[in-house]
């Protein structure tokens, strides 16, 4: 598509139009050798994926970055509307003021919103109000939903499937940092508003989750029953 051509341009041209499609491009078919050859290449890569919460303060290359957000763009969503923003922060003086904040939500969390069930369960990972990886992560992506587009002339489009959608492209975030070589940890402090303020977006925008991204720092600890998962048969079924 041509760089001048937006996708509010595009938004603004294809609403109520017939559909109109084009030729699946792209597409290679692989062996049946093939295709399991690389699904188990890229399981054994995913498998290697370990959350963690000891960051080192080396520089990310933003070019890693960026092509990391390319990726997750390109994720499915509602009628195609696309309902998320990321900001990339990487001020430190943001990521101070990011880490104020949610720690202070943080400490109301702990200290009286969480039943003790939610705190017992978070027991074996050792988790507090205490937040230092939003401060020496080199990069923090806060991730917004949008209920829907603004246009021209007071046009609005809404937005459907929103928080699958910005949860679908979440995960392809995590997992294109993950191939080149990042770690990283998905943070939900609650409430969230403060990320609006901070990261200057609009009020319409919803707050849906922190990702936290670097490098592990050398001394890196991650929980023992962290990277225990079920097994096929515990989450899959075959019918």
């Amino acid at each position: 598509m041509n760089n001048d051509f937006s996708f509010r341009d595009h938004l603004l041209s294809s609403i109520g139009q017939a559909p109109q499609f084009d030729p699946l491009s792209g597409f290679q078919r692989q062996t049946q050798s093939e295709m399991e050859s690389r699904a188990r290449t890229f399981y054994e890569s995913i498998a290697r994926r370990r959350t963690v919460r000891d960051f080192s303060a080396e520089p990310v290359p933003d070019e890693v970055i960026r092509l990391a957000l390319r990726a997750a763009g390109t994720a499915p969503s509602g009628a195609n509307l696309q309902p998320w923003h990321f900001v990339v922060v990487k001020s430190p003086l943001l990521k101070r003021r990011i880490r104020l904040a949610a720690e202070e939500e943080e400490r109301t969390f702990y200290d009286t919103r969480a039943p003790q069930e939610w705190l017992d369960a978070l027991k074996p990972l050792g988790t507090d109000a205490r937040k230092p990886f939003l401060e020496i992560a080199p990069v923090l992506i806060a991730i917004f939903s949008q209920n829907h587009t603004e246009l021209e002339e007071d046009t609005r489009v809404k937005h459907y499937y929103v928080s699958h959608s910005t949860g679908i492209a979440t995960g392809f975030l995590i997992t294109a940092l993950h191939e080149a070589g990042l770690v990283t940890l998905t943070h939900t402090p609650s409430p969230m508003g403060f990320l609006n303020e901070i990261c200057q977006r609009p009020a319409t925008e919803k707050p849906f989750l922190l990702l936290v991204t670097g490098f592990p720092a050398d001394d890196c600890q991650v929980p023992r029953f962290g990277g225990v998962k079920k097994s096929d048969e515990e989450f899959s079924s075959w019918l």
